[in-house]
């Protein structure tokens, strides 16, 4: 046999083995088709719709996010309503459209071979309703699309809550057949699933859908190899509620405590309303309990500032009791130590913008007769350089006179020493109070300090967090 005569045959059998793969309709009526399909189609419905055993059957995948229903932090879940579109073809099946008098025709779902392509993440069964019909299109390919309601695992990360963006996973693969089986084919781009998906979206809660990346990939095990294609969903959550039930209200609790310093020191008031402040802080963080992520994957950053707000109050109201004690008490303290009183007199006082005041170290005591003058002093003078001038010739009645004058000179020493005790000891107290002061209102900076140095760190992280970047 020639060349020829070789192409020639080869051209009528295939000819011959396509006119056999097509349906002829006895007429262009439903009827006729579905005999048609009951003939030659529905009887195979058993096995891959393959012309040999060794090839594959190309499911094409795509999605579509409809609603983005929750996600529940502590089980590491994620909630979503889909709409899934599954394509392939079914070898060898075609038909004339004008012949059977449609191009395309609903089939129950029971009479087709399905691939069974599932969502590898699945972690409940789907509540959605079934549809129990598929398109059958002339050329052979065979449309699926039904809705899913997916609850899927996800690794949540919440420590930038609640300006988080989570990236979760949806692993579209066929549960029993190998790659050499089934071999899973990506759709629609991802850009045209964005586009699609918030066109139809439902739900504008608390996620938004903010792009979706397709990855096929190749599942490599010891009993052999599955293909699949992965979806990532990159979801952000809208930050307004927790912002305005959770941030702003602690923000205003703490600028009270700060302000709180401005009231004295020595006020009672200030320890009380600083334990007012503690307590309001701890109530609305227990209302507020319900609000924040329950997850022991990681600890959220808002948690952080919680912790470090509520360590604040209770370090200033500790300081309070410090400084209050150093105000009432000072009178009952040993005279400030020279270091001491060179550090923060000196010192912290230029530190805090207060002006050192100069030391008194020596006091002059003036004793004076309450109601004499020049005259009685004079007096005084000379009965005093008489007694002495008369020492010497001393008499019963003089004794008892130099006795007398002998205990007035103990007396008056004995207040003199009285009074150096207290003039010392007013000096003390003043020592002490003005440390008291100075202490205050370091720590007052340093907690101004701590503060905007905490505020600034978080809110850099949340900001560079709340920004996407593929």
């Amino acid at each position: 046999m020639t060349d020829d005569k070789r192409l020639a045959f080869a051209c009528a059998l295939l000819l011959y083995v396509a006119d056999a793969a097509a349906l002829n309709c006895s007429s262009p009526t439903p009827e006729a088709l579905v005999d048609a399909l009951q003939r030659t189609l529905f009887t195979k419905k058993l096995i891959r719709p393959v012309e040999r055993f060794s090839d594959a059957v190309n499911v094409t995948v795509g999605i579509t996010v409809v609603g983005i229903l929750g996600v529940d932090e502590k089980e590491q879940t994620l909630k979503t309503f889909l709409w899934q579109l599954l394509e392939w073809n079914i070898a060898g099946l075609s038909w004339d459209s004008t012949q059977c008098g449609t191009e395309r025709i609903s089939v129950p779902r029971e009479k087709l071979w399905i691939p069974d392509v599932q969502i590898a993440e699945f972690m409940e069964e789907d509540k959605s309703k079934k549809t129990p019909y598929v398109y059958l299109n002339h050329t052979g390919d065979v449309y699926d699309d039904k809705p899913l309601t997916v609850v899927s695992t996800c690794r949540l990360n919440i420590y930038t809550f609640p300006f988080d963006i989570q990236n979760c996973t949806l692993t579209f693969e066929p549960y029993l057949h190998f790659a050499t089986d089934i071999r899973m084919v990506q759709g629609a781009s991802a850009e045209h699933i964005v586009a699609e998906s918030n066109d139809v979206i439902e739900t504008h809660g608390e996620w938004q859908l903010l792009t979706v990346q397709v990855v096929p990939s190749t599942l490599v095990l010891d009993d052999g190899m599955y293909s699949s294609v992965k979806y990532h969903l990159i979801i952000k959550r809208s930050p307004l509620l927790y912002v305005v039930n959770l941030l702003i209200p602690s923000c205003f609790l703490s600028s009270l405590d700060l302000f709180s310093f401005l009231l004295p020191p020595q006020s009672v008031d200030r320890g009380a309303f600083k334990m007012t402040l503690i307590l309001g802080y701890t109530v609305f963080l227990l209302l507020m309990n319900d609000l924040l992520p329950e997850t022991g994957e990681s600890t959220p950053l808002i948690n952080v500032l919680f912790s470090v707000s509520l360590a604040l109050m209770v370090a200033s109201l500790l300081e309070t009791v410090f400084i209050t004690n150093i105000q009432f008490s000072s009178s009952q303290y040993s005279e400030v130590p020279e270091w001491l009183s060179t550090l923060v007199l000196r010192y912290m006082a230029v530190l805090v913008c207060i002006p050192p005041k100069k030391n008194i170290n020596r006091y002059t005591v003036s004793i004076h007769a309450p109601s004499q003058g020049i005259n009685n002093n004079l007096t005084t003078a000379k009965v005093l350089s008489t007694v002495s001038g008369e020492m010497l010739n001393v008499t019963p009645t003089q004794d008892v006179s130099l006795h007398e004058l002998k205990k007035i000179s103990t007396n008056l020493m004995a207040i003199r020493l009285q009074m150096d005790q207290h003039f010392q000891g007013t000096k003390t107290s003043k020592e002490w109070h003005m440390i008291g002061i100075i202490i205050d209102r370091l720590l007052f900076g340093i907690y101004i300090a701590f503060m905007t140095v905490t505020a600034i760190t978080i809110l850099a992280i949340w900001i560079s967090s709340a920004t996407y970047s593929p």
